[in-house]
């Protein structure tokens, strides 16, 4: 019964810890007894997260001007956090044409991207540490149904540049070419 006692888990969030701060443990508590945490407390804060009208105070991503090959130069949203490369395009009607958007990992690898829940075809580049074009895919379309499939580069990459689709080979974005762009601070 001890036991089954110290395993208490937060009731409104699952895998939480008890109020005390406390994990399930099989060693004994001390202390006083736990309460029933305030569930509408958590209630009322996820509300106010999730409330539209506070979207526009969450930080836009970076954006970045992107020189391509031909000399065109876009401006960029910067993808840097997890969250944001695995939202990417996800969910928007169209990509201006003088709008891109850059992934940045922090190492080079064969990084996959998708197309869940896009609504266009793009093209993908995929970019070395020094800038230079590894490898592209060019009109990749929208996934249709589950699962989607990955696209990957032949070569390690460690930036990743989304346009329209055909906007590469227009803009004389292949492989081996090098593109110019300062990373935000």
């Amino acid at each position: 019964r001890h036991a089954r006692q110290n395993r208490r888990r937060h009731p409104c969030i699952p895998n939480a810890p008890t109020t005390r701060g406390h994990t399930a443990s099989p060693a004994p508590q001390s202390g006083p007894p736990l309460t029933r945490p305030p569930c509408r407390k958590w209630a009322k804060m996820a509300h106010k997260a999730l409330n539209l009208k506070g979207l526009s105070d969450l930080a836009a991503p970076a954006r970045t001007p992107v020189t391509l090959p031909s000399g065109h130069t876009l401006d960029v949203e910067v993808m840097v956090s997890p969250q944001d490369r695995a939202m990417g395009l996800m969910f928007r009607p169209s990509l201006p044409e003088d709008k891109g958007m850059l992934f940045i990992f922090e190492y080079s690898d064969f990084h996959g991207i998708w197309m869940k829940n896009c609504k266009f075809p793009i093209d993908i580049v995929w970019l070395d540490e020094d800038r230079r074009i590894v490898h592209v895919a060019e009109s990749v379309p929208p996934c249709k149904a589950d699962p989607c499939p990955a696209y990957e580069p032949l070569r390690r990459a460690r930036y990743v540049l989304e346009l329209n689709a055909g906007q590469a080979r227009r803009e004389g974005a292949v492989v081996g070419a090098t593109l110019s762009f300062q990373l935000p601070r």
